[in-house]
Formats: C-alpha cells, structure tokens, sequence
C-alpha cells in the first residue's frame, strides 16, 4: 500500500531505499551470487512503493511492450536516441517492476528512460511514468500459467491506453490484438511491422467476430458496437526486405541481426525516434543497424571445435521466427528446452510449434524437458538423438558450426556454461 506522504518524508524514504538497494546489490556481487540489479530493485520497492515514480523524476520516458522483440527493439531505440541523448535503460531484460527500479536508480542523471515492459506491468509502470510514447509490437501466447489468456493481455494494454490519451503509440497495425489495443487512442502512429504467427488472432478481441486475411489487409466479418468497421489501419511506416518505409521516403535497410522479424523491430524503434523525440531518421538508422547482439542471442562463442551460434525461443510465435533462422548448412542443430517458472511449466506450446525438415542436420533434443520436446520431434518425423544436457549435446555434434535454440533459463545456464568453459580454456592456454 502507498501512503501520501509530506515532500521531505518521501524524499526521505526514497533515499533510504536507494541506499538499501545499493548495499544489497554490492553483498550480491561480493558474494557472486549475481549481478545485483534484481534484489536492488526488489529491496527498493518493498521500502518506497512510490520509488519507480520518485525515480522518473518526470524524464521523458518509452516504453516498449508485446510477447516477442521487447529486448531487442529496446536496443535499437536507446542506441538511436543515444545521438541526441543520455538514456537510461533496462538492457539485461529485467522488463518487471524490480529490474525497471534497479535500471532508474542505476542511471539517475539520463535524460530519457527507454524501457522494456512485460505486458502485463504496462499499466501501473505507465501510471507512474507518465510515458511519452508506447511501442506496441505483438501478442501471441507466452507462460499461459502466468499471465493467462491472451485477451486478457490485450484488455489491460487497451485499459493503460485509455488511460494516457496524450501518450503517442506506435503500434504494429499487422497484429490484430495490438491493432485493437490501440485502435481508438488520438496519438497513434501504424507501422507494418509484419505478423509471422497468426494462431492467436483469428477472430476479434472485442466482438468475438471472424478475421479474414488477405495478403495486404485484415477485416473482423463482425462490426463494432458502435457500429465502426474493425479494419488494418493504412500504415505510415513499413519495411520489406529491401527498405524501410516511412512518410518521408524509403531507406536501406541492412541489419547486422537476422531475420524478418527484427526488420520489424527496427522499423518501430525508427518509428518512435522520429514521432516522439524528432530523431533524423538518416542519422540514426547506422545506430539501428549496428546492434549485433541482445543479451547474448545471436552471439557465437567457440568450445572445443565447435562454433556455437545462441538463438532464444519463448513461445509459439518466437519459436517459429527462430527457426527460420537456423542454418541448414551448419554441421549440428542442439534444441533445448525447460520447463521452469521463468519459462513457463505448461509444455504444451510445443504441439503448436512447426518443426520443419532440418535437411542433413545433425539435430540434438535437450534440456531439463528434452524428452517432452523428443516426443514432439518424432511426431514431426524429425531424426534426432535425445542427450538432456545442452553441452553434451553440442558436444555430441559434428566439429564446426552448431546452432543452439533454447528456450529461456535453458539458454540463461547454457551460456554462462559456454562462458565458464572458454575461460577455463583460457586460463588454461596461459599455463601452458
């Protein structure tokens, strides 16, 4: 519960939270028990439930929210700010309350906060920030035993839009749910970002109504309440695989990170530059472009005779894009997936998933539920070989390149193994 407390009182109460944190994160880190930056934000939120608030201090704020690409469009909209501005910005992922304090305090003196949300924190963090614009990029099921159904996300979006009617929108108008999030809100700006996954959006979130597709446009057969036809908006952003589009002509777009949906990524963290901070878009596009590497995805690390390429899948829709990426010419393919709180425990999205023919891959199924994801492959008539740990699995490959898609924690413990093992190999070159 907050209290309303007199200026000095609160001011007083921030502090001592802010120095709570501080000494929290300091005994984390002495003890190597983490970084810090998440018991630093929980300690300071259980003693000033106004800290988030305190912290803003008022500072411009983005705030970047959906189911798949928050971490990276996040990236790329603090990289393209950082031209004109400092910013402060939660670039590990912690995108709840704790992680979003511990990224303020960290960075008191920015003059613009670029944060990633989960969806369902998007109210109350708006609430207290007061954002100066919203990036709206897509919704697809994600850890259905947290935040439940997808509507249900898509309602309390639309309820934090409501709320902020000043607040400027950039919302991705290929996806129907983030279409319906922001469909009424003043201040919207439409991009075509793309819809790879369309499982979760076949009829309408606010009549129940069919969706019908065709390849440039999206209509609910069922009207609105008020009689409004529920239609694609005309976007004034867009990107193909060319060029980004946008009201003031076309550009290159040459990323170094793959694939489609971090075109889309791109063009919505131009977007947002441009619209809410009046970013030239020619300047900050290099900025964009440059981003290689997202808290570790799509980053290669080399054990043994192996060349490993990180990618991260969380869900249905981020699972399908990622597997686009994977190289069929590579000489191993380890797929690893667990089943924890963090990941979500119901398994169940792997029937969604299709798992396409990986050619002559050597393919490994792995992880705390390799054997679930086992299953699975051999229902999509994949050859495979089951070796639950991730690095025996790589191991198991044939030398050279290797691609790794794995869920989140299996992929968390499996890059801090990578790296435990590069060092040790290190540490060993320099004995010999």
């Amino acid at each position: 519960m907050s209290f309303h407390l007199p200026g000095p009182l609160r001011r007083l109460r921030t502090q001592t939270a802010t120095t709570a944190a501080h000494l929290a994160t300091k005994a984390s880190r002495a003890t190597g028990r983490g970084a810090g930056g998440m018991i630093g934000g929980l300690i300071a939120g259980a003693i000033d439930p106004d800290i988030m608030a305190s912290l803003g201090g008022g500072r411009p704020a983005v705030l970047v929210t959906g189911t798949n690409g928050k971490s990276t469009t996040t990236r790329m909209l603090a990289a393209a700010l950082r031209k004109d501005w400092t910013v402060a910005t939660n670039d590990g992922g912690d995108n709840m309350d704790a992680g979003i304090i511990s990224a303020l305090m960290a960075n008191k003196d920015a003059s613009t906060l670029v944060l990633e949300v989960d969806e369902l924190h998007v109210p109350h963090v708006a609430d207290a920030l007061n954002p100066t614009a919203l990036v709206l990029l897509n919704l697809s099921r994600d850890q259905l035993d947290r935040v439940g159904e997808i509507n249900k996300i898509e309602r309390a979006l639309r309820g934090a839009v409501e709320a902020h009617p000043e607040m400027t929108v950039i919302a991705n108008c290929d996806d129907v749910l983030m279409t319906s999030v922001a469909y009424d809100t003043p201040n919207v700006v439409w991009v075509s970002a793309g819809a790879g996954w369309l499982g979760d959006s076949v009829t309408c979130p606010r009549t129940g109504g069919h969706i019908v597709r065709t390849d440039d446009d999206w209509y609910a057969v069922k009207k609105l309440p008020d009689g409004r036809e529920f239609r694609r908006p005309a976007p004034t952003w867009s990107v193909d695989a060319d060029k980004l589009s946008s009201p003031d002509g076309d550009y290159d777009l040459n990323l170094t990170l793959p694939g489609r949906a971090n075109r889309g990524n791109a063009t919505q963290a131009a977007a947002a530059a441009v619209t809410a901070f009046d970013s030239d878009l020619e300047r900050i596009l290099p900025e964009i472009e440059g981003i290689d590497d997202v808290a570790g995805r799509y980053s290669t690390i080399t054990y043994g005779d192996h060349e490993v390429r990180l990618l991260l899948a969380k869900n249905p829709a981020g699972w399908q894009e990622a597997l686009s990426m994977v190289d069929r010419d590579a000489d191993g393919l380890v797929i690893a997936v667990n089943g924890q709180v963090a990941d979500g425990v119901d398994m169940s999205w792997l029937w969604d998933v299709k798992f396409e023919d990986f050619g002559d891959l050597a393919v490994k199924a792995a992880g705390e539920r390799g054997t679930d994801l086992a299953v699975r492959l051999v229902y999509a008539d994949i050859t495979h070989e089951l070796i639950p740990s991730p690095l025996k699995a790589i191991e198991a490959c044939p030398a050279g390149r290797v691609e790794v898609l794995a869920n989140y924690t299996a992929f968390r413990d499996l890059k801090k193994d990578l790296e435990r093992a590069a060092n040790e190999e290190k540490k060993e070159s320099r004995r010999g």
